[in-house]
């Protein structure tokens, strides 16, 4: 009986502490090493020259400003569309909803480079779109770069997330309100501003979260498309990869700035949230009603048209991926299949490998560790378990690039020496999608009953038998599509890889970010196509698996 007892207690234990020591050396010690290196300067000494540097130089003050801008724009826009289509969709009886919302869920997995990638090569000042505008119609465009395309490929890319977030909050809400506002005489537009907006103001909250932390940290896109429109991402980018001067300590500095404005916008959301909260008791769920005469018209364009534009980067991608290019950049106009053939007959084929045996092995860690953090954290609570939890969920707050410059200052030296090995991308993909792995555990072991793993104890199991055999099993349904989904953003990983990767490291990310920089649009468009392909077939088997056709967040 003790041995039973030793190993139920300590096993954990050992367990915890093992797990919190490797949390330690890859999330803790990478960021006290990023922050020590931002306050010393080139001798050592104590310093906060860096950060006063940052706030006496305008072009990064401008940059600050700059990404501010383009977040709050882009948020603004995710709500103005995402909401009233998740509305649509939720109030009135859509033809191929199913599909529609598979679609969209489609056009959130791609990354945003993919995106700007192909408004360019529609609305660039060579883009088919501009083209035919200055042949047929003779109108001047002068292309969308700078603010207007960074908002653009944002707010395509992130509207579908507020979607899915949206939904499942219409989901729980009573539509009992919706009918009695309605039998007063009031109008659509006002039922959604003062019952509907208010009622799901935290959800709205946390998708603007989400959108924030998705759009602000990303360097890629304004890089690609801003075209001397600098945001702080990208701007800590070129300090730490710039080709002409480059400086460590101040890049580090740019670093912890950034790591210190999300926290205070991820505080600032949360006391919102607490103070916009209202409990909802559901008695009659939102649902589709048939529409009639020209809602039924209004509401079935509405919701196809902004399907159609959310599609347009993957349906782009496709078809140039399949035309002739001539030096690159040049479009022949005729159909090919020699940019597959240069992709798979080319040195840089064994980046498809890479990106798909990196991701299998991150995603059999992330699903293996997340899934014990989560059960520790809820079933065997303790200062080891909360520790671990609170340690796990650091990465969230850091964005890729910060991320990769703490592991390249971290693991470029000994004792730790993993700088330009397959090891320290991988450690990074699983650290990076840790945290939304663990939380989606924690919901799933909120749904199953404690006294099904105590009757599991009570009949004999020991603690290790009734996890294995009768939790996780359990936990399954909600664990397999959770870990298709974050297979998903993890081959499609750039902010963090294109700090750490060397030649013999490059994945599929990697080769689309330096195809699109370099103008090599023929490849591109190749290692794009692959990217989406994955990604489709991906969800098809999220849906096989869970026997859904939706996601709601």
């Amino acid at each position: 009986m003790e041995s039973t007892k030793f190993g139920k207690i300590n096993g954990w234990k050992v367990c915890g502490l093992i797990l919190l020591a490797l949390s330690l050396v890859f999330i803790v010690y990478p960021m006290c090493s990023l922050l020590y290196k931002s306050v010393v300067n080139t001798d050592g000494a104590f310093t906060f020259e860096y950060f006063a540097r940052f706030f006496s130089r305008k072009l990064y003050v401008r940059g600050l400003v700059n990404s501010i801008e383009v977040t709050l724009v882009c948020t603004a826009v995710c709500m103005m569309i995402g909401l009233p289509l998740a509305l649509v969709m939720k109030s009135v009886q859509i033809r191929g909803e199913k599909i529609l919302q598979i679609l969209i869920i489609i056009s959130y997995v791609s990354p945003p480079m993919i995106g700007a990638y192909s408004w360019i090569q529609l609305l660039g000042r060579n883009g088919f779109v501009t083209r035919f505008l200055g042949s047929f119609l003779h109108l001047q465009f002068p292309g969308i770069y700078g603010f207007p395309g960074i908002v653009l490929v944002f707010s395509m890319q992130a509207t579908p997330l507020v979607f899915l977030y949206v939904s499942g909050a219409l989901k729980n809400m009573d539509s009992s309100l919706m009918e009695a506002a309605e039998s007063l005489g009031c109008s659509p537009f006002r039922r959604m501003t003062r019952i509907v907006v208010p009622l799901i103001m935290p959800t709205l909250l946390a998708s603007a979260l989400i959108v924030f932390i998705y759009a602000f940290p990303d360097f890629a896109t304004p890089m690609i498309i801003g075209e001397g429109y600098d945001t702080f991402p990208s701007l800590l980018y070129n300090q730490f990869m710039g080709e002409v001067s480059t400086d460590n300590h101040f890049a580090s500095a740019l670093s912890v700035m950034n790591i210190v404005f999300i926290i205070v916008i991820m505080f600032a959301e949360q006391k919102l949230v607490a103070a916009c909260s209202h409990p909802m008791n559901v008695l009659k769920p939102l649902e589709p009603r048939k529409g009639k005469g020209i809602q039924s018209i209004l509401a079935h364009a509405f919701s196809y048209f902004w399907v159609l534009l959310f599609l347009i980067p993957q349906a782009t991608v496709f078809f140039t991926s399949f035309l002739e290019v001539k030096g690159g950049i040049m479009y022949t106009g005729n159909f090919s299949l020699d940019n597959y053939r240069q992709v798979f007959l080319s040195k840089d084929h064994p980046a498809v490998f890479h990106t798909y045996l990196y991701g299998l092995i991150s995603i059999l860690f992330i699903v293996g560790i997340g899934v014990v953090v989560a059960y520790m954290a809820a079933r065997k609570p303790s200062a080891v378990s909360e520790a671990l939890d609170a340690v796990t969920m650091v990465p969230f707050i850091i964005p890729g690039t910060v991320l990769g410059i703490a592991y390249l200052y971290t693991y470029n030296t000994p004792p730790i020496y993993m700088a330009g090995t397959g090891t320290i991308i991988i450690i990074a993909m699983i650290v990076r999608r840790m945290p939304y792995t663990i939380r989606s555990s924690n919901a799933i072991l909120s749904q199953i009953s404690p006294s099904v793993e105590e009757a599991a104890v009570s009949l004999g199991a020991s603690d290790a038998t009734t996890f294995f055999r009768v939790t996780v099993p359990m936990m399954l349904p909600g664990i397999l599509p959770g870990a298709v989904l974050s297979w998903i953003t993890v081959i499609c990983e750039l902010a963090t890889t294109i700090i750490i990767y060397t030649a013999d490291t490059k994945t599929l990310p990697i080769l689309v970010y330096t195809g699109i920089t370099s103008q090599n649009y023929g490849l591109a468009g190749v290692y794009s196509a692959i990217l989406t392909v994955t990604s489709v077939l991906s969800l098809i088997l999220f849906f096989f698996i869970s026997g859904k056709r939706e996601i709601t967040l």
